[in-house]
């Protein structure tokens, strides 16, 4: 049983609230959960931890949120898949202030460990041009040419992170996530990454009897994507470490998008015809995952398989559709 107290800011969303369960699972008996979504809002949500509805965005806020606290995780940012982060860059520019302002209350309040949560947007999109990419090691970030607006913000705040642990002893953690996804997680409303995307709408197709799929792009861009179990067994490895460079936590299973229809398609036991829409959003032509620096630290990576992980979102993607449609 632990009793320092953990505080996880973003608690309310996919991977803050998995965490919280987790955490509890694991027998902390002192966690706050903190969002700034109402929490009929939440994505997971328990009455044995202190739930607070703050936004971080706001100096004073952060204070109350750490108060007392030993550990901290900020996954806390304005953000959601490509569709969202290419066409609202000044909203994901402004989650810097979350970081910032929780690094001041984390100095001044005496936070012995401090997570941040940062992407593999932080990545320089010149060697992210071909689907065939070479997997992206933590060094390839500089020189920096990161994700506009989104990945623009996460490079600052880890420098912020690296500064305030230099300056003034804020012991910082940062991992730069590949594709998150798994159970529990956004599947509509415009802020879903496309594991969760592609199983709404093949079961869509399925249910409908229209056996057609819209896949963004040309289906032929490359990706890594990560199980949720993953995601928190390497944040909480590297937040209780003495490892203080940013660390890739990102499976490297290499999928194209056309690769990850086809086994949506496999689960959902059905063949889609498939239409290309060239104009929507679909980020860079190939993003993976070098583990290398990951497998030296902690002989670990993610490995969780695509397969496997995708087969657990998509039967729990199916029974909220079915649910919701009564």
């Amino acid at each position: 049983m632990n009793t320092h107290l953990v505080v996880v800011c973003g608690g309310g969303g996919f991977i803050g609230g998995s965490l919280v369960a987790d955490l509890r699972r694991q027998g902390f008996t002192r966690v706050r959960s903190v969002d700034a979504k109402p929490q009929n809002q939440w994505y997971q949500r328990f009455d044995d931890v202190e739930n607070l509805v703050l936004d971080l965005e706001g100096k004073e806020a952060c204070y109350q949120a750490l108060q007392g606290a030993h550990t901290v995780y900020n996954l806390a940012a304005d953000m959601g898949g490509m569709g969202f982060i290419e066409l609202n860059k000044g909203l994901c520019m402004l989650s810097v202030l979350i970081n910032t302002h929780l690094l001041m209350a984390a100095r001044d309040l005496g936070v012995q460990r401090y997570f941040y949560a940062s992407s593999a947007c932080v990545y320089n999109a010149d060697k992210q041009r071909d689907a065939r990419v070479t997997a992206l090691r933590e060094a390839d970030a500089y020189p920096a040419l990161p994700e506009d607006g989104y990945g623009w913000e996460k490079l600052f705040s880890e420098r912020m992170c690296r500064h305030f642990r230099e300056d003034f002893g804020v012991a910082a953690r940062v991992a730069r996530y590949h594709n998150v996804y798994g159970p529990l997680g956004t599947y509509d409303g415009g802020r879903e990454k496309a594991p969760a995307a592609i199983c709404r709408k093949v079961i869509h197709a399925k249910r409908s009897g229209k056996h057609t799929i819209e896949i963004w792009g040309d289906g032929q861009q490359t990706r890594s994507f990560m199980y949720i179990d993953d995601c928190l067994k390497g944040t909480q490895m590297l937040t209780a470490s003495d490892f203080v460079e940013p660390l890739n936590i990102g499976s490297s299973e290499l999928v194209s998008i056309n690769q990850l229809v086809d086994i949506v398609e496999q689960i959902a036991g059905v063949t889609l015809e498939r239409s290309y829409n060239l104009s929507a959003p679909k980020g860079v032509n190939g993003r993976n995952s070098d583990n290398t620096l990951i497998r030296k630290v902690f002989g670990w990576e993610p490995d969780t398989r695509l397969r496997d992980g995708m087969e657990k979102t998509y039967r729990w993607i199916h029974d909220q559709i079915v649910a919701a449609a009564g």
